[in-house]
This record gives structure tokens, sequence and C-alpha cells, in this order.
């Protein structure tokens, strides 16, 4: 080489240190469940039933804000079983939580291959983002055999934002000692994909879940099944 240059290649390997998941309609389906306790909710206030579907393309952003959008705040409430006084919202909600807290697994079922896939993903950390409070989320999880994989669960009361705030994925970066660019989030919204794009996280969508392909497009990368979560991973951490 002229004049004795020296020239030095560096090359910086980035390795998935944090993978981040969504719950509802990530790794379960808990849409029948949902939907029974939000009917239940409702059900003083007169008015339709939701089906499943309906509930599924509702859901999202927390409990207490959907049944707020949901229950009509000028109609009075017949009388029933469990009737508390309060807001019309604040009586929905109180209904919510004891009805659903009783049948938070009477149809919830882990998705085909999350089992499986979680065990081969054994080397990484893991952890669940909700907004289902965090005492629900480690039930259902316990409940099918799944809270074993994670390393920590984080939901709706764990830290004072939830998505699609970025909060509670920066709180995990800082708990795993996580650079960004060594996490990535698995869900099935928009809401996991603007929280994964307010952190600066790459994201996965799982088009399986509670959402339409459409309104997963923000997304870096689609799974049809939870198991090609593995070609992602690896492919990252070959690159």
């Amino acid at each position: 080489m002229g004049s004795g240059a020296v020239h030095v290649l560096i090359v910086i390997v980035i390795m998935l240190k944090l993978l981040i998941f969504d719950l509802d309609g990530t790794l379960a389906d808990t849409s029948r469940d949902i939907t029974d306790a939000v009917n239940y909710a409702l059900a003083p206030f007169g008015g339709k039933e939701y089906s499943v579907e309906e509930t599924k393309a509702m859901v999202g952003s927390g409990i207490s804000h959907l049944l707020a959008s949901l229950v009509p705040p000028d109609v009075a409430p017949h009388s029933g079983r469990g009737s508390k006084s309060g807001s019309n919202a604040e009586i929905a909600l109180s209904r919510f939580l004891r009805y659903y807290s009783e049948h938070l697994l009477d149809n919830t079922r882990a998705y085909p291959r999350v089992e499986t896939t979680l065990a081969r993903l054994g080397r990484y950390s893991k952890a669940v983002v909700s907004n289902k409070r965090e005492a629900y989320s480690r039930e259902i999880l316990q409940g099918l055999g799944l809270l074993k994989y994670f390393d920590a669960v984080l939901g709706s009361d764990s830290v004072q934002a939830k998505k699609p705030s970025p909060v509670p994925i920066l709180e995990l970066l800082k708990r795993f000692n996580a650079d960004r660019n060594e996490a990535i989030v698995t869900g099935d919204s928009n809401y996991d994909i603007e929280a994964a794009r307010a952190a600066g996280v790459n994201v996965v969508a799982v088009t399986y879940g509670f959402r339409s392909r459409d309104s997963l497009k923000g997304a870096d990368f689609m799974i049809d099944s939870f198991d090609g979560l593995l070609d992602i991973v690896s492919g990252i951490d070959r690159a």
C-alpha cells in the first residue's frame, strides 16, 4: 500500500439480548374471556352485546379506556347483583374486573407453537409488556404454563404509562442493560408498533392476532405463525 498507510476495518456486531412480547393476541388468544367480561360489565346499561370479533377490534388501549368509550354516560344502570354507586364508567370497570378476575382462563389458550418456540429461545432474556394489569397477565401466563419462560412481566399498572407509550419498553431496556439495537418487540397491534417505534426498537407483527394485516404495515417484520420468530431472531444475530 502506498506511503505505508494501514487501513483497519472495524466490524461492530450487534447481538440480540432482549425479546419483548405482547400478551393478548400474540402469546395467547384471550378474546372470548375478555368479550364475556365486557358484556357482563355493560349489562346493567342495556344496549347491544359485543361479539368476539368486535371486541378484538376494540381492545388494546386498556380496559378502562375501552369501557369508558362504550358505556352510555346518561343511562341509569338497572339494579342487579353487584351494582355499586359511582359513575357509569366506574360501575362498568368494577363489574369487569370482578368478573374477569374469576374467568381469566375459561377459554383462553396459548396460540400454536408459542411454548415450543419460547423454549428454543432460551438463551435470550424475555419479557412481556401488556396493557392488561400485571397480576392478570401473570396469572394467565402461569395458567398456560408460560410464565417460566419470562424474566419480567409488565402490565398497565407496572409503570407510569402504557402502550403506545415507549415507557414500558424503555424500562425493560434499562432493567436488562440492553441497547435499543439489542432488543426486539413482538406484538399484534398498532399499539405495539407505535411503542416500539417510539423506543427505537425493531418490531415483529404477528398476523394471527386481534388486528388486521393492513394495520400492521409499520412493522419491520411480519409472521403468520409464532415460530416464524426463530428465523427472524437468528437472521438478526447472523447479520
